[in-house]
């Protein structure tokens, strides 16, 4: 089953990004908030090239990384737009500080808390990431930039990720300790209120256009 969960997780999270992708580019936006992002593509970083892990995991932490540079795409291209209370030549000055602040969080954070691994950092960072993912919702007063496809391979794809933490056979490192089962559960009601939220927003902007004709 490990194994089978270890393949879902990648499939599912490979399609959020392909979504979050598509989405941002038709609609143009971008649909990961830029803290998560910014976290997001340190923690690719560094266990794609820094301090890579063995095996097919490294390969997929280089793809993701790819699509972590296509989605920054979006938020460099349409993000200026999104803040419109920030002058535009602060934009990318802002944007450029926020990364150069992140890798090195992300890097002490897996040395302070994982040994230099990416178990903690993964889940403690997705946690954070499922709550902006809602307040960007709110902050946006809709759905531009997200949809549904998204937010479910988002929850399907960490919720695989938690059950291969728990049915790997190697019992060194050990994923079933208090803060890691916090963070599994965590992720998951996140995840599953942010779908909750996103489709109870989405049915409201589809009967707003006959409301009004009423």
């Amino acid at each position: 089953m490990h194994t089978v969960f270890l393949l879902g997780t990648g499939a599912f999270w490979t399609a959020a990004y392909a979504l979050l992708i598509r989405t941002g580019l038709r609609e143009r936006t971008f649909g990961m908030p830029v803290v998560a992002f910014a976290t997001n593509i340190s923690w690719e970083f560094m266990f794609a090239f820094v301090r890579p892990p063995s095996g097919v995991m490294h390969v997929v932490n280089i793809v993701w990384f790819c699509f972590d540079l296509a989605v920054g795409y979006t938020l460099v291209r349409f993000g200026r737009s999104e803040f419109p209370y920030l002058p535009a030549r602060l934009f990318l000055p802002a944007l450029a500080v926020l990364l150069a602040f992140a890798y090195p969080g992300m890097n002490y954070a897996s040395e302070q808390f994982d040994a230099g691994g990416g178990t903690i950092t993964a889940f403690g960072s997705n946690l954070a990431m499922s709550g902006m993912f809602l307040a960007m919702l709110a902050a946006r007063r809709g759905t531009r930039g997200q949809s549904p496809g998204i937010a479910l391979t988002k929850l399907l794809g960490t919720a695989c990720a938690s059950l291969s933490m728990l049915t790997d056979p190697d019992p060194v490192p050990r994923h079933d300790s208090a803060l890691m089962y916090y963070l599994y559960v965590g992720c998951f009601l996140l995840d599953l209120a942010y779908a909750g939220a996103l489709f109870a927003v989405r049915r409201t902007e589809r009967a707003a256009p006959v409301t009004t004709r009423a």
